[in-house]
């Protein structure tokens, strides 16, 4: 069994998630987003806007500034990918679909509850809704709530009506499709017209469950370039026991080989063409719905870095913020900073600034003074990126007065 350092494990991670350089100089365009959707597999979309939209940031941390209308347009519009539950709600490139298949024939409880309750409770609607989805879409859920109007006014953000539960059920099961408009707002189509082939339970292009977890395990992997069993296939949210067998298949396959990981418990995963780039030059400031972060067990394995978003954490617990972004600096993570967009006032708020408290496993530890070089100038290209015209740092947190004069020293 290979040995791999700590250090060489990070940073073979890093250079798959693109990562491990600095960022070319040219500004992305199709062929960018393409090629990251492609290597990652998978791109989170989520609602929260305090800074900006989830799926925008991990595009803007691997290439710079760039028109999020043009990825909205190419992500929604292209007929290159589709919307379903990858990691989370994601879009994925279209090659996916048919792996996806078991996901959606495979009933979860939430699905199994809608149905039970819709058919006790809407007997006939969610035949009803499809029909008119096929008929009409692409529609939203409030031009088909005259189907099955709400008895009482709605409550909370998750509140759904009967229509918007039926409509979520049938994507979720892949009998209808779904994409965004420009407000973000979720519309609904037949899988026809938006994946250019029929349901899953009408086509014939569905994979067998196995074959179907084996493919988006292997693209967890070309994702992650080194990893445990279980931090490959958290890309996908697959069961990590049932990987287990998977990871033995890919290597007989010669997609992989097992290696073991300087400090690290359980053996690990090299697939074939990951490679060690020798050295990490990048910077990059990571959303919380980054790839980098989602796995928490392997963030503080491979940076030391404890880490959660407090977003849904009442703020008299909150310790860094509420929408606190991790800062790369070369293969380390070395700081965390609360960012907010005030819109209105042009300005990038810097609410909170924190230098990690630990290292990275066979990293060097870097003075405060060049990290909040290094972090001011990240900033400065993001607040440019979201057309703010300055950067407000705050008192808050152990690394905001050296943020503080590195940005005014520019």
């Amino acid at each position: 069994m290979t040995d791999l350092s700590a250090s060489e494990a990070r940073r073979t991670f890093l250079a798959a998630q693109s990562l491990a350089r600095r960022r070319p100089t040219r500004t992305p365009h199709e062929r960018e987003f393409r090629a990251y959707v492609a290597r990652q597999g998978v791109l989170q979309v989520d609602s929260v806007n305090v800074l900006a939209r989830a799926h925008y940031l991990p595009i803007f941390s691997r290439f710079g500034s760039y028109s999020t209308g043009a990825l909205d347009a190419w992500l929604w519009g292209s007929g290159e990918t589709f919307e379903h539950w990858g990691h989370e709600a994601s879009v994925m490139p279209l090659e996916l679909l048919a792996p996806m298949s078991h996901r959606m024939g495979s009933p979860g409880m939430w699905e199994r509850r809608v149905r039970e309750r819709l058919n006790g409770e809407r007997p006939g609607l969610l035949e009803r809704v499809r029909a008119e989805v096929e008929a009409h879409g692409p529609v939203t859920a409030t031009e088909l709530e005259h189907l099955a109007p709400r008895e009482r006014k709605g409550g909370t953000w998750w509140d759904y009506s009967h229509v918007k539960s039926a409509l979520e059920l049938l994507f979720a099961v892949g009998h209808i499709a779904a994409s965004r408009r420009g407000n973000f707002e979720r519309v609904y189509d037949s899988t026809q017209r938006q994946w250019g082939r029929p349901p899953v339970d009408q086509g014939g292009w569905a994979l067998a469950d196995q074959d179907a977890r084996k493919a988006l395990f292997l693209a967890g992997l070309q994702a992650t370039g080194v990893g445990t069993v279980a931090d490959v296939a958290d890309h996908f949210r697959l069961q990590p026991t049932a990987s287990r067998a998977l990871a033995h298949e890919i290597v007989d396959d010669g997609d992989a080989t097992w290696v073991s990981v300087e400090g690290w418990k359980q053996p690990a995963l090299l697939a074939v063409a990951a490679a060690d780039p020798g050295r990490a030059t990048g910077a990059a400031l990571l959303s919380p719905f980054d790839p980098v972060c989602w796995f928490r067990p392997r963030l503080a394995r491979m940076f030391s870095v404890d880490y959660r978003i407090e977003i849904y954490t009442p703020a008299e617990q909150r310790v860094y913020g509420y929408y606190c972004l991790p800062f790369l600096l070369g293969d380390d993570i070395v700081a965390r900073v609360d960012l907010k967009a005030d819109r209105k006032q042009r300005a990038l708020l810097v609410q909170a600034t924190w230098r990690e408290p630990h290292v990275a496993p066979g990293s060097r530890r870097r003075s405060d003074a060049t990290i909040a070089r290094a972090l001011a100038e990240e900033l400065r290209l993001m607040a440019t990126w979201l057309g703010l015209d300055v950067m407000r740092v705050g008192a808050r947190g152990d690394l905001a007065s050296a943020l503080a004069a590195a940005a005014d020293g520019a």
